[in-house]
């Protein structure tokens, strides 16, 4: 392909790689620098990676706000010293009697809304300074608990994973910046035996699911991207312009708001748009006559107002 192209490429991350690892074996592919990636996977993570080319990585950082879903492995009956499988163990009680019931009870204990303490070892700023340097630096920072929201925690299998040991497979999904090894260690606390993430795959990013997304391996073999107008539609609700809508907004003009519109047509459904844009809080992928995406825009004070404008950039 040519540096000009732009669009994304969902990855199925493999275990043992950094994301951004991921990130420099696609600049190789693409033969370009201008590669991001949105969400964060760890290491020991595998699944969908959403990956921008050249243009579509002005997307990510809208992307990275979407709701999330995650198949997972939590093991109770151990703490870990970062939560996951790859700290050391840091105590634990013996959970071979954890019941359905109780179990139930925790989990919904840690569905809704809920204040989620991020892990020691996050990525998370404090004082200018990751969270997991300083953590192995011995000083690990206090951190504030944040709100995150759990859509769905619904527990899939339990088994013995050794005495006083149980293996607890989950599906999750959950608002962006929830992170699923904390949850496993709040399964635990709530439990009174300690938990820990042994496994974790994510499976979707908004409208991008391990369906579409290929291995590294494929993507050696044949490189391909999606396009940046294809790529916008499955993530954003999707608003037509007029020819001099798209024209004024390339040149980052606002757009009167739905209810303002002059063609009833479109009016309906830029009012659908957008009405589904702010109850959510994403922005709205904005489309020319010959369907190239123009920009995303954000409703604000009855007027849509373009967040990023691609059309000419």
């Amino acid at each position: 392909m040519t540096a000009g192209n732009s669009g994304l490429v969902i990855v199925d991350k493999p275990g043992g790689m950094t994301s951004h690892d991921v990130v420099a074996r696609i600049r190789r592919l693409a033969g370009t620098r201008r590669v991001g990636h949105a969400g964060t996977l760890d290491p020991m993570a595998t699944g969908v990676l959403v990956v921008g080319v050249e243009k579509a990585t002005r997307l990510l950082g809208y992307l990275t706000l979407t709701e999330k879903q995650y198949d997972a492995t939590i093991r109770l009956g151990q703490s870990t010293s970062t939560d996951d499988a790859e700290g050391e163990i840091a105590g634990g009680a013996p959970a071979a009697h954890t019941t359905d019931e109780t179990l139930a009870e925790a989990v919904r204990e840690l569905t809704g809304e809920i204040q989620q303490v991020p892990p020691a070892v996050s990525a998370i700023k404090v004082d200018g300074q990751r969270a997991y340097r300083l953590t192995r630096a011995g000083a690990a920072p206090e951190l504030e608990p944040r709100p995150v929201t759990v859509y769905e925690f619904r527990i899939t299998d339990i088994r013995p994973a050794g005495e006083n040991l149980l293996d607890v497979d989950a599906t999750v999904r959950c608002s962006s910046g929830t992170y699923i090894r904390a949850l496993a260690r709040d399964l635990g606390h709530q439990l009174g035996t300690g938990g820990h993430l042994t496994r974790l795959r994510r499976t979707r990013v908004g409208g991008y699911g391990l369906e579409g997304a290929r291995t590294l391996e494929q993507l050696a073999e044949r490189f391909e991207v999606i396009p940046l107008a294809r790529a916008a539609s499955a993530a954003f609700p999707r608003r037509d312009l007029s020819a001099d809508e798209a024209r004024r907004l390339a040149h980052g003009g606002r757009r009167e708001a739905a209810a303002q519109a002059a063609q009833a047509k479109q009016a309906a459904q830029a009012a659908q748009a957008t009405e589904a844009a702010a109850a959510t809080g994403q922005p709205v992928a904005a489309y020319a006559p010959d369907g190239s995406l123009v920009a995303l825009l954000a409703e604000q004070d009855g007027q849509a107002r373009p967040l990023v404008v691609f059309a000419g950039s």
